[in-house]
């Protein structure tokens, strides 16, 4: 049996988590000297809540092999294969912890670790595609074929509303945030090879909206995407996003997915942003 899991990084509907049977293993969120789970003693509500009253940002850290180890224990049965897909590795050791449990456990499972070189909801659409294709009897070739046919095209395109949790986090270049935040601008981050980058410097909440969408524009042209709009703690200007994106694109399918806190917890509240990558397997 085909077991597929992504971390807590990654962002999803939550009806797909049952629709296409998608197990997700929580990263870890610090708030000083204590840690949660996120998704199992840490919501998002909680996590917002608990910044605000402590004024305190706080840290990821990636679930140790150990966590692996124990989670792939409780969701599959000797002789299952794995896929576990997860956030990419140029700014997380959560594969790597994959890959240290995929080893100690040879005997027990065929895991199978996979870097989505993304997050978001991009590990989200890469799970249900698998699962997809699992359905209709591709085998584990095809389905590794198409998901790094998918991350080769997977674009990420984010604009934040405040520097504080980027600078702090070290996600983007320290000196660059900082800048940033001095002249009071609204950043555009893209995702490039798996790392973060800091892009152009806007200065309106709008005017970083329509910069973003045109990046996607730009990139995907008239082509056929499944697209994902994701904020955090922002649905209004999701929304907003939505209906620009709807507009703009050659829409296949267009979810609205609230940001993983593992991923504002770096980020901020306020980012926001397009998920984006072509149907087509050209």
């Amino acid at each position: 049996m085909l077991r597929i899991v992504i971390d807590s990084a990654g962002d999803l509907p939550a009806n797909w988590l049952n629709q296409y049977d998608i197990h997700v293993i929580p990263i870890n969120i610090h708030f000083g000297n204590r840690m949660f789970l996120q998704g199992v003693d840490l919501s998002n509500a909680d996590f917002y809540r608990l910044a605000d009253e402590t004024g305190v940002i706080p840290q990821t850290s990636q679930p140790s092999p150990q966590q692996f180890s124990d989670f792939y224990r409780k969701i599959a049965q000797p002789g299952d294969t794995i896929l576990s897909m997860h956030v990419t590795s140029k700014l997380s050791g959560t594969f790597a912890s994959c890959e240290v449990a995929a080893q100690e456990l040879s005997n027990e499972y065929h895991i199978i670790p996979f870097d989505s070189a993304c997050g978001s909801a991009g590990m989200g659409y890469m799970a249900r595609e698998a699962r997809l294709m699992e359905r209709l009897g591709a085998s584990l070739d095809l389905i590794l074929e198409r998901l790094k046919q998918i991350r080769s095209k997977m674009q990420i395109v984010l604009t934040l509303n405040t520097l504080e949790y980027a600078r702090r986090s070290g996600r983007v270049k320290a000196l660059q945030a900082a800048l940033a935040s001095l002249l009071n601008v609204k950043p555009v981050i893209s995702l490039r090879d798996g790392i973060l980058e800091l892009g152009d410097r806007i200065r309106t909440r709008r005017k970083a909206l329509e910069f973003v969408l045109e990046e996607v524009v730009r990139r995907q042209g008239v082509r056929l995407i499944n697209a994902a709009v994701v904020h955090a703690q922002d649905p209004d200007v999701g929304d907003q996003l939505m209906e620009m994106v709807k507009k703009r694109l050659n829409i296949n399918e267009l979810i609205m997915t609230e940001l993983s806190i593992g991923v504002a917890a770096n980020l901020g509240p306020g980012t926001v942003g397009i998920v984006a990558y072509p149907v087509d397997q050209g």
